[in-house]
């Protein structure tokens, strides 16, 4: 391939991408967003369409001058991704096309990956009857993204912390198993993204996306762009030491923020609560062993349960010491609370403020919003798709 059919290549990609995050664009947006000229956009994007990748969807809406053509990507385009999000505990999949329509309902797969027995092989056997079931051609899937928890090398698609295979990384040996390429990164990294691309924290430069699920993650966008840091670990926020309970984190270490603030400490504070004489909706909610603790627990703070409230307040408040942290160091112009613990709605929101309040310099925090997620557990799913959108060619 030559040099310009690569350039040409690469701008396809970028205008199928730019199209995937914002949806209908017009050529004069499409041409500032790649930085590339009118012409040269134009030429390129009627090329899309006549390939059937794009559409015109008509003209924008009035606003005084010429009203500009709008484009966006055929709904119709037999294009699909294979999205996989991942705890500690449950897989979650789906199948999105390149419109953002979820092409089947989420699929979820009962996985404990901090089992020593966990075999990758299982996760494999579930992506592929999954995809089956779908009743959709392979070949018209462009690829599978995962996000997880623990270290992840997402440039060489290794995970540190779970889901070791033999002398080869994990992304290879999904990638052998599925026949299909494979792009895997951190669970709250990706969450960040699904937030700057999708939801609270769209055209902001300087955001903490703080991941409320069965850990405590962060995923950090600065200048517009996800933070990682020389390593690619930055965001490990969980572990600031500012818990006194003396509890072991998952880490090996005690003093984590996390034995204090995670989904799955505050069901164990639940379970142990009720068992102790505490009267509670969750006594009979915890008896469904089909449905885990934590999502048991949620559905209480929805319902105003004051032994649900009264925990998730004080882990809150928790967290909103650490994010007094965030704000001293980092400055930003706004924190999404996002992931599954989103669902716990207004009610994380007084306890977090109170502890910003008392912890932050005044200044300092009232540059600061505090926003809830609207994407909450669909975050992760989102965000997996997107990896196969920034590594797909077109």
């Amino acid at each position: 391939m030559s040099i310009i059919e690569e350039k040409n290549q690469r701008l396809r990609s970028d205008i199928i991408k730019h199209l995937y995050y914002k949806r209908v664009l017009s050529l004069t947006d499409l041409s500032k967003l790649t930085k590339k000229s009118l012409p040269l956009v134009t030429s390129v994007v009627n090329d899309l369409v006549s390939e059937g990748y794009v559409m015109e969807q008509g003209l924008a809406p009035s606003t005084g001058g010429r009203r500009p053509l709008m484009f966006l990507i055929n709904p119709d385009l037999k294009k699909y991704i294979v999205a996989i999000a991942m705890d500690q505990l449950v897989t979650r999949l789906s199948i999105y096309d390149l419109s953002r329509k979820m092409i089947i309902p989420v699929q979820m797969l009962s996985f404990d990956m901090t089992a020593p027995s966990s075999e990758v092989n299982v996760l494999s056997d579930f992506i592929n009857k999954s995809i089956y079931e779908s009743g959709l051609d392979k070949a018209d899937i462009l690829g599978v993204g995962i996000g997880m928890p623990g270290f992840v090398n997402a440039e060489e698609g290794i995970n540190y912390s779970y889901l070791k295979v033999k002398n080869q990384t994990l992304k290879k040996y999904l990638s052998n198993e599925l026949g299909l390429p494979v792009f895997l990164d951190n669970d709250s990294s990706l969450i960040a993204l699904a937030e700057l691309n999708f939801g609270e924290a769209v055209d902001l430069k300087d955001v903490m996306v703080v991941n409320i699920g069965w850990g405590t993650g962060l995923g950090m966008i600065m200048n517009g762009e996800l933070y990682r840091g020389s390593g690619g670990y930055a965001g490990e926020f969980s572990h600031i030491p500012l818990s006194n309970s003396g509890n072991l984190c998952s880490c090996g270490r005690k003093g984590c923020l996390e034995v204090d603030t995670s989904l799955l400490v505050m069901a164990d504070k639940a379970e142990k609560a009720i068992a102790e004489g505490a009267e509670s909706s969750m006594q009979e909610l915890f008896k469904d062993k089909a449905t885990h603790p934590s999502d048991h627990f949620l559905q209480a703070v929805g319902q105003q349960d004051p032994v649900a409230i009264s925990i998730l307040t004080k882990a809150s408040f928790q967290l909103g010491k650490g994010l007094a942290t965030l704000i001293h160091i980092l400055n930003p112009e706004c924190i999404v609370l996002s992931g599954r613990g989103a669902k716990a709605g207004k009610m994380l929101l007084p306890p977090i403020q109170q502890a910003i309040n008392e912890f932050c310099i005044p200044r300092i925090a009232e540059q600061t919003n505090i926003k809830l997620s609207t994407l909450t557990d669909e975050a992760e799913l989102l965000a997996a798709a997107s990896l196969m959108i920034e590594h797909s060619q077109f």
